[in-house]
């Protein structure tokens, strides 16, 4: 009687273990549902970059997907710098072709255009110490883009240079349109000065290069 009862409570057993095991895994949490397809504001015929959120001038515009695998503190550095240099390059391109000459003028610049005066600058000398002193810039310029991207804190493009004061005393709101002014004069600059080379080479006439 004793071994007829020992028999039943394993055989309960192993059937309860049985039944655990042919019992279904509980279910895995349930996956996150991916994000909601967004259009690009600037190019609605392809998806919005996410990285680019929170920055001014964001408008989506970012095909290529650099945000996707470049930090975009870099990216917004470049393209800062890349505007401001832009900006002063048309100026000075054109301010030459109408005219605009330094005093005493070198001889060296006697009816050079805005075109032609590379080579001959090249030739002269002033090309090597313009390269001196703008590689010293770039110098200072990695440095801090090294510490911007280690965490201190700057801002894409701040040098702390503000004579003018505009952005002294203004709000979060006000210095952000200031910031989106210079960074669409600077891509217009861009694809301005491109257009200007472009034009001045195919046409080797004086400005407007029509």
């Amino acid at each position: 009687m004793h071994s007829h009862a020992s028999l039943s409570i394993l055989t309960a057993r192993q059937q309860t273990q049985l039944f655990e095991d042919a019992a279904p895994e509980a279910a895995p949490e349930e996956a996150e549902k991916p994000a909601a397809y967004v259009a690009s504001e600037s190019l609605p015929f392809l998806e919005y970059p996410p990285n680019l959120k929170g920055y001014v001038g964001d408008v989506g515009f970012d095909p290529f997907r650099f945000s996707d695998f470049v930090p975009m503190d870099f990216l917004r550095e470049a393209e800062l710098k890349h505007g401001r240099i832009c900006m002063m390059a048309a100026a000075g391109f054109a301010a030459v072709d109408c005219g605009l000459r330094i005093v005493p003028l070198p001889e060296e610049y006697e009816g050079l255009t805005s075109v032609t005066a590379h080579d001959a600058l090249v030739k002269q000398g002033a090309m090597s110490q313009m390269l001196l002193f703008f590689s010293l810039a770039e110098v200072i310029d990695l440095i801090a883009v090294n510490q911007m991207l280690a965490g201190s804190g700057r801002e894409p493009g701040d040098f702390g240079f503000d004579p003018a004061g505009f952005l002294k005393g203004k709000s979060k709101e006000e210095a952000d349109q200031m910031k989106l002014k210079e960074l669409t004069n600077g891509r217009l600059a861009m694809m301005a000065f491109s257009g200007m080379v472009t034009q001045a080479v195919l046409t080797q006439g004086p400005f407007p290069y029509v």
